[in-house]
């Protein structure tokens, strides 16, 4: 038991997916694990421990952005063994190649800062997934059919963004999307020696405007989860 998540010794799993909302947590688990087991509910962070495939797996919500999600990740890996971390999450869109219900695999998250920024002083340290599970995830999205983009993306410390001027740059630099928490995922696995992804499905599009209804999103998600699961065990 840590200070922001409650499950005793044994609950959490080596494999762990994070989506940022603990309610997509929650429908993730009933989804896609046998057995699943409610193991943390502190604050209302909802994580759950199942299998998949035989496989031990823990869901457990990250919370919005990259404070957020540095504080249980990090207890994640430090407390509880955590060895293979995987965002699930939606972002949007940025290119015009990338369209709404596409899935995008993070091979690197740029940003402007982190909770990690500090640490490194004057040095542009430069976040990215771990190769192994990046080509897995790729041919499981190619299994899937699923309209898949793999590249760069800019992980936001602001949801409500008045930097159109930066927007501008990192669509004219190719970022495929947009997102809050990749960044300081992968900067926090490498740092422990960890495996991270972040796989995430496009649910709006920053220069068209349009978005995925609200009742649609859970049906365009599961892709993204199933990536996610073929992925960590291959």
């Amino acid at each position: 038991m840590t200070i922001h998540i409650g499950a005793a010794p044994g609950d959490i799993a080596e494999t762990v997916l994070m989506p940022g909302d603990p309610y997509r947590a929650k429908w993730a688990a009933e989804t896609f694990l046998q057995d699943a087991r409610l193991v943390n509910e502190v604050r209302g962070m909802l994580g759950y421990t199942g299998t998949w495939n035989g496989h031990r797996v823990t869901i457990q919500g990250s919370g919005m952005g990259m404070p957020s999600l540095s504080i249980y990740a990090n207890e994640l890996i430090r407390d509880f063994g955590a060895k293979t971390l995987i965002r699930i999450g939606s972002c949007g869109g940025m290119q015009d190649k990338v369209k709404v219900r596409d899935v995008i695999l993070a091979m690197t998250a740029s940003t402007v800062n982190s909770p990690s920024s500090g640490i490194f002083r004057e040095l542009n340290f430069a976040p990215c997934a771990d190769w192994g599970l990046l080509q897995a995830a790729a041919q499981a999205a190619s299994k899937h059919g699923s309209a898949t983009h793999i590249g760069g993306i800019y992980s936001s410390d602001v949801f409500y963004d008045e930097r159109p001027d930066l927007n501008e740059q990192m669509v004219r630099h190719g970022i495929l999307g947009v997102e809050m928490e990749a960044a300081e995922l992968y900067t926090l696995a490498a740092r422990h020696g960890c495996r991270a992804l972040a796989v995430l499905t496009v649910s709006d599009h920053l220069g068209t405007g349009e978005a995925l209804p609200s009742d649609q999103r859970e049906r365009s998600f599961g892709d993204m989860v199933e990536i996610a699961l073929e992925a960590a065990f291959s």
